[in-house]
Order: structure tokens, then sequence, then C-alpha cells
């Protein structure tokens, strides 16, 4: 008998025939998230689960109790803060993600936001649309900052971090500087990059980009202190996760210029609600969490997920555990 799966999201014909020679599967086609009653239903009688955490919502002791048979939970996903690990582990229930597939696409939206602050892009597409280019405009009013020979400072050197750096030292002849928890020799040896800790990178950066996972010591990092201990001149980019930035803190700086601007692709709450002060400020740029919104590498992922979730299901080991 084949194992039962249930997938909490449509996936390609290509993944979902793959997953459907393994094992028999079930999967929400509804729009949008699907509705917990469903979930509960659902999880009943299953032996795994695809999903992410926008998806499903956290996998926690009340979630696994529905689900007595559930071996494991294949995230679409490098981050997977939806996972409840104690719980998880309590009841044997293996937590895998798809790190890797996703570097390069990520590093080039942080690339993306970096450059876009830096050249005031999105705020000088909404002046020429308006109608606001004269033949009187000042063109001091539409400086921007240079990149080319900068100093960029990156928390969190992964292997995200490490594309990053290798686009700033190689594509724009940056200084590039790091905090990690660990230091990385390979990286300082490939791309000249200089160890800081975080008050002195931040003192020391003309753009930080924030690369950390969420964790229990890296909540709310960037706070009041960090952006008061950063340049005036600054640009600050989150393409991590929006916890890892005190929101409100990150605002002030912005108002007070404590900073000059902010790219950011993550937010304390998702969706972003309306009325946050960050979506009328006009030196961030704001876009709706798209660090790996390619086709390409949106396939990768979902295929990567599906050979986990197989793994598992057929007694073999994921390419992608969370933990050992």
């Amino acid at each position: 008998m084949k194992p039962k799966v249930f997938l909490t999201y449509p996936v390609s014909e290509e993944v979902e025939n793959y997953i459907a020679e393994h094992c028999e599967l079930h999967k929400w086609d509804g729009e949008g998230r699907v509705p917990e009653e469903v979930l509960l239903e659902e999880i009943k009688n299953i032996d795994g689960l695809y999903t992410s955490g926008s998806t499903t919502g956290r996998i926690d002791e009340r979630l696994l109790s529905h689900a007595p048979n559930l071996k494991v939970v294949s995230n679409v996903s490098v981050g997977y803060n939806n996972f409840d690990v104690e719980a998880m582990r309590k009841r044997n229930v293996i937590g895998t993600n798809t790190p890797h597939v996703l570097n390069e696409t990520v590093a080039d939206l942080a690339f993306a936001l970096l450059l876009a602050s830096a050249r005031r892009i999105v705020e000088l597409d909404k002046f020429v649309k308006a109608g606001n280019w004269k033949p009187t405009t000042v063109y001091s009013d539409t400086y921007g900052k240079d990149v080319h020979g900068a100093t960029l400072g990156i928390i969190g050197m992964g292997r995200i971090g490490e594309a990053i750096a290798r686009r700033a030292k190689f594509g724009f002849e940056m200084d590039v500087l790091y905090h990690n928890r660990t230091r990385k020799p390979d990286a300082e040896k490939k791309y000249e990059a200089a160890y800081r800790d975080l008050p002195t990178l931040l003192a020391e950066s003309d753009y930080v980009i924030l690369m950390t996972p969420l964790t229990s010591e890296t909540f709310q990092l960037i706070g009041e202190e960090e952006f008061k201990v950063m340049k005036k001149s600054a640009v600050f980019i989150n393409v991590s996760r929006g916890q890892t930035v005190d929101e409100q803190a990150l605002i002030r700086a912005l108002k007070n210029g404590e900073i000059l601007a902010a790219g950011l692709d993550v937010f304390e709450k998702e969706p972003v609600n309306a009325d946050n002060p960050l979506l009328t400020l006009p030196n961030v740029i704001t876009v709706p969490h798209i660090g790996s919104a390619t086709a390409k590498t949106e396939e990768k992922m979902a295929m990567r997920a599906a050979e986990n979730l197989v793994a598992v299901l057929t007694g073999n080991q994921p390419q992608d555990p969370v933990w050992e």
C-alpha cells in the first residue's frame, strides 16, 4: 500500500506526477490557504504533509495531535520557523526544507533592492510617470548614491550571503564586511571579506544586507540601538525574515533621518497591513516576500521538496533534513 500524502497547495504536473508515482496523493485545489477544518480532516490518516509556512500555519502539537500517522513534513522553503521542532521530534516527525536551490535567485533580489534603493529607482519612476520631469528640473533633486566602490556589510554569511558577496566584490568592486556566528575563512579569501562584530559592521557600512535566519537569537536583531550606530547615509536591506528587525525602530530611523533608505522583501506581519507607515515613506522600497519568486527557482524548490517527501516515505534519507 502506498503511503498517503496531502499537498496543501497546487503544484506543477511534473511534481504532482513524481509524488503520485510513490504515494497516494490528496491535495487542496481551492483558492488561497487551505481552511483549517479541511486540513485537520485530511491529515487524520496521512503519512506525509507537503506544505509551506504560508499555506498551513504552524506545525505544532495541536496540529500533530490530529495526525497520528504523520512521518514527514516537507516545507517548500528554506525557512522552517513554522515548525515546532520540539513537538515534531517528540512525535518522531521528520521536517525537511529546500535550501541551496534558491541561493542565486535570492541574492539577485537582494542586489536589486540595493541598487533600486541607492539610485531611487521606484521614487524617480513615479516622478517621471507623474509628469514632474520638466526642462526646469533641478538634477540634484534626483541624485542617488554610488554602489561601485562602496562598503557592503552582510549580516549572515551563509550560502546566500556568499552569493551576495560575490556580486558585490566582482561586479561592483565593493569592500565586503560580514558578521556571522562563525568566521568564514573561505569567504574571506575568495571575496577579501573582512569579519566585523555587529556594531563595527553597522558603523562602517554604506549598505547593510540582513540575511540571518529567524531564531530566538536573531529575533529583532536589528533595532533602535543598531540603527543609531549606522551611517546617516546608509541603506538597509532585509531579505531574511521580518521579525529579525524591530519594525517600529526601523520606521523611526527612516523618518528621523538616522538612515537614508531601506529595501524590504519581508515584514513583521505578512501580508503587510495597508496602514503600515513603511508603505507611505518615499525612501522605502517594498516587495511582497519574493526572494525565490521566479518560475525556474520555484519549480526547483517544489521538486526538491517532493524528493524529500518521497525519500522519507520510502525509507530513505532525505536530502535536506532540518535536524539530524
